[in-house]
């Protein structure tokens, strides 16, 4: 951990504020709160259970102490329903807003559903926020939002064009948030997720994401499908690193920081093969018989993008972000998780 954000953590810990987590009992959700929960905040979290789980929250509840579960709050509500975004915003200090349909497939099959949550849902979220006197609002944004830009590293100000509803939905949600700060000097702040994993990912569904629903399926000695010739790369970021760059984004003092969108990423290209050998090394090194398992290739993905790699270097030099976790490192804590006794035996029950 650098020095920089170690002191931001012992400051909020002297200092606790206040914190709305949309989507907190999702994947990223549930780890932000479990993260502010230890820094002794206070957090409410809101969440319809549309894509979370409750027990991810209990999953957090068993991390942390009863003081400081004790400080946490929840919410059952839908960010499609101003009322229940301006009753969650307020006494809010900062809000990280991470509820939304994460889901290429999804956006194709059902773009109505997307552009509701993704969309509206934002819309009333800022609204909220705006009349309730938030310090800051922490967005999702998305490495969709690039499309099918060439240049690799992903540079924020260079963009391409939009291969999804989904990604529409993201990049419209950094239009509003720029003009909500030119408006109503709103302060807000973009990160731009690149594949992010770790602890609690869902690996169930037609949605899931890669890495839980591959460790699963090796742990099961089930079949891992890869989408083309496994040459398609992404920049795989472990969500601990995605948790420091909302907190710093939440508390920066720099006044050149906010009304800008922020690459969160490691900031180095695995693919698809690569990360296959690399999750089935976790896997027989906790104790799956796996060794000679091979992938099974299938079709491109519709909407899908070939490469991503992101430049890191606005939110190293801004925020003071800086990747605490390689892929590796990331993917080694991750392969524990899910193949610890009580996960394992949660995930299989889900699965059923």
């Amino acid at each position: 951990m650098t020095v920089r954000y170690q002191h931001i953590l012992e400051q909020l810990r002297q200092n606790p504020g206040i914190w709305l987590v949309t989507g907190a009992a999702g994947f990223i959700g549930s780890n932000l709160a479990e993260t502010l929960l230890r820094l002794e905040q206070r957090v409410l979290g809101l969440d319809n259970f549309s894509t979370g789980y409750r027990h991810n929250l209990e999953d957090v509840l068993a991390s942390v102490t009863s003081e400081q579960w004790s400080r946490f709050k929840f919410m059952d509500g839908d960010i499609r329903d101003l009322d229940t975004c301006r009753q969650a915003c307020q006494g809010a200090d900062y809000v990280l807003h991470q509820a939304a349909i994460g889901s290429v497939p999804r956006s194709i099959e059902d773009p109505l559903y997307i552009n509701s949550n993704n969309l509206d849902g934002f819309l009333n979220m800022m609204i909220a926020s705006r009349d309730a006197g938030v310090q800051r609002f922490v967005y999702a944004a998305s490495s969709a939002a690039y499309g099918d830009h060439p240049g690799l590293p992903n540079v924020e100000d260079d963009m391409g064009r939009l291969l999804s509803p989904y990604a529409v939905t993201k990049y419209a949600n950094e239009l509003y948030a720029e003009v909500f700060a030119r408006c109503y000097d709103f302060q807000s702040i973009g990160l731009r997720y690149f594949n992010i994993f770790g602890k609690r990912q869902d690996p169930q569904g037609a949605y899931a994401a890669v890495i839980p629903r591959w460790f699963i399926n090796l742990l099961k000695n089930k079949a891992v499908h890869i989408y083309g010739d496994g040459g398609t790369s992404r920049d795989f970021c472990f969500i601990d690193n995605c948790v420091q760059a909302n907190i710093l984004a939440a508390v920066t003092q720099n006044p050149e920081a906010t009304g800008k969108v922020y690459n969160v990423a490691f900031g180095q290209q695995t693919t698809l093969n690569e990360l296959f050998e690399l999750i089935k090394e976790m896997a027989a090194r906790f104790g799956s018989e796996v060794r000679e398992s091979l992938p099974v290739y299938t079709g491109f993905r519709p909407g899908d993008i070939r490469h991503s790699l992101a430049d890191i270097s606005r939110a190293r030099d801004i925020l003071g972000y800086e990747p605490l976790y390689s892929v590796r490192e990331g993917l080694e804590i991750t392969g524990r998780w899910f193949c610890s006794l009580g996960v394992q035996e949660k995930t299989q029950e889900a699965i059923r």
